[in-house]
């Protein structure tokens, strides 16, 4: 590759471990010749406190999506989805450094974070691409009045909290179910951590490709949640029986109003997601690192070498 390296660095100023972080890596970048970029929103906020970030170019006026070689997260889940949306379209992988709670889409953890950038800067790592979903929300007419995608999940909400929402499942071109619930979630593999998680869905192995739907709060006897294969098409309508409205959001950061009528057709993205990873580690180990599982008594194969504090899949 020539050139200079663009390095998309993805921060924001409103806590001070995120600032250390960010004024560290954008140095280590620096050093090794490499070139930080912010988003626009980013530098906008971190110049208040990091005069020197005025001197980053900004992501797509200064440095086009497609000079991006990498993005480095500092943050949580969220900031990793926010990260995943500023490079959808280019071909840049992820690569969350925790500094949130859980962070089960990150990578390496704080104490990590140099050997991360070292890594970076030496091309070290792995990309893993994964499943996305396109969404599109339909008109009464079929027309198609918003697009969006979604990395963890698509849910179908209603608007207003004493009302039901009145939906029909479709699966493949076929009706599977009407019911009255609080919503439904479409989920990916990865997502299935998420509000998948949250609302009874199952865990899902990333290696797996599937699309999970699960029914949040439904009134109906046959309201279970289902595994789909990865190339099945899902579609949720609004029944225009609904008392009141619903809302679409992805990955909860995009929204978009439902009325009565509207139809959400989901399927697999053409773009995956790419992900960039230093530790080829046991999905497994994640879990019951994130999730504090007890393993207490466990009686494994003595050959299993342990696992490094702070490594996970």
């Amino acid at each position: 590759m020539t050139g200079p390296r663009h390095i998309l660095v993805v921060a924001h100023a409103r806590r001070d471990d995120t600032v250390e972080a960010a004024e560290r890596v954008i140095q280590e970048l620096r050093s090794a010749g490499a070139v930080p970029v912010l988003s626009e929103e980013d530098r906008s906020e971190l110049i208040q406190i990091l005069p020197e970030c005025a001197d980053l170019p900004a992501l797509g006026a200064d440095v086009p999506l497609a000079d991006i070689e990498l993005a480095i997260v500092l943050g949580g889940d969220g900031t990793i989805l926010r990260a995943a949306e500023l490079v959808r379209g280019g071909t840049a992988p992820v690569l969350g450094i925790n500094l949130g709670h859980v962070g089960f889409l990150a990578e390496s953890e704080r104490d990590d974070m140099d050997e991360a950038v070292a890594r970076v800067i030496a091309r070290d790592y792995r990309v893993e691409e994964r499943l996305a979903l396109s969404v599109r929300v339909k008109d009464v007419s079929g027309a198609v009045i918003y697009e969006t995608w979604a990395l963890n999940e698509a849910t179908v909400e209603k608007a207003s909290r004493e009302r039901m929402l009145e939906v029909v499942i479709e699966v493949d071109g076929r009706p599977l179910s009407s019911f009255g619930c609080d919503g439904v979630v479409v989920s990916t593999p990865t997502g299935s951590t998420a509000y998948n998680f949250s609302a009874g869905g199952p865990v899902i192995w990333p290696t797996v490709e599937a699309i999970a739907v699960v029914p949040l709060s439904a009134h109906a006897l046959f309201a279970k949640p289902l595994v789909l294969g990865p190339e099945a098409s899902v579609a949720i309508e609004v029944l225009a029986r609904t008392n009141g409205t619903g809302i679409l959001w992805c990955d909860g950061r995009r929204s978009h109003d439902l009325p009565p009528g509207a139809r959400v057709v989901v399927r697999r993205s053409v773009e995956p997601v790419r992900l960039a990873r230093l530790h080829p580690a046991a999905f497994t180990d994640r879990l019951v690192d994130k999730f504090h599982l007890p393993v207490t008594g466990w009686r494994g194969p003595d050959a299993l070498p342990a696992r490094p504090a702070g490594r996970t899949a």
